[in-house]
């Protein structure tokens, strides 16, 4: 068995280090200029319905749907390479690669995420995002679901976990408690939605960009010292 090591990260993707919410409105604007307003709201009312169904948006899911209510519409086997060929990279948050980089240094450090077989693993591809953990990359259907083979996967003493949803973040530190380390980058729909934060519990650490994080020592990363001050002003 492999003996813990005495931090592991693992950190989210979708408006964690990368900025989803663009994404998702890039796909709506061509969606409604090659398909039309109609279509484009058939195709996002299948893909909320799957959304509710597996908690993670599964966009070649919903264009399957979409397909087998309109065989006939052959553009649709045209938008299947908007998804998978679609620029990633282009949509880190700023300093996204440096955060991981200082995180390397400190400890092992791995993506954790929710997503389908498909598109979520040739999103993390084409970000960059696989190479800059060395590959060390989680996806799960419900990744707070999954600790136990987290944990037989990357042991550790105790472990630093990034997610833009409270949700996941208080599920996660139900179950690990004081060997976990929240922390909250408030980005993208659900960092901000109202019921959620009235919902959960505050994480260990809120920050309100991920490269907040190139401000924060280890330690204090570690205790999620809310009232740390930053040790140097950042290029954001």
């Amino acid at each position: 068995m492999t003996p813990p090591t005495p931090i592991i990260f693992l950190v989210d993707i979708d408006n964690t280090l990368l900025d989803n919410d663009r994404i998702q409105d890039d796909f709506q604007r061509h969606l409604e200029r090659e398909f039309g307003a109609e279509a484009l709201d058939r195709y996002w009312t299948i893909q909320e319905r799957l959304f509710n169904e597996l908690g993670y948006r599964d966009y070649l899911g919903a264009l399957q749907r979409y397909r087998v209510e309109h065989p006939e519409d052959l553009r649709v086997l045209s938008m299947s390479s908007l998804f998978v060929d679609y620029p990633f990279g282009d949509r880190l948050y700023p300093r996204a690669l440096d955060v991981l980089e200082r995180l390397r240094g400190w400890g092992r450090t791995v993506i954790l995420t929710d997503g389908d077989a498909v598109f979520q693993p040739r999103k993390v591809e084409r970000s960059g995002l696989s190479d800059a953990v060395q590959g060390r990359v989680l996806i799960y259907v419900h990744k707070e679901e999954a600790l136990d083979d987290v944990e037989r996967r990357y042991p550790a003493r105790h472990y630093v976990l990034v997610d833009d949803k409270l949700r996941i973040l208080s599920a996660v530190k139900r179950v690990w408690g004081e060997r976990v380390t929240t922390v909250f980058p408030r980005q993208g729909q659900f960092a901000h939605d109202p019921d959620a934060l009235a919902s959960y519990a505050d994480a260990d650490l809120t920050i309100e960009r991920i490269s907040d994080l190139l401000a924060h020592d280890l330690p204090a990363l570690v205790a999620g010292n809310r009232s740390i001050q930053p040790a140097a002003m950042v290029t954001r």
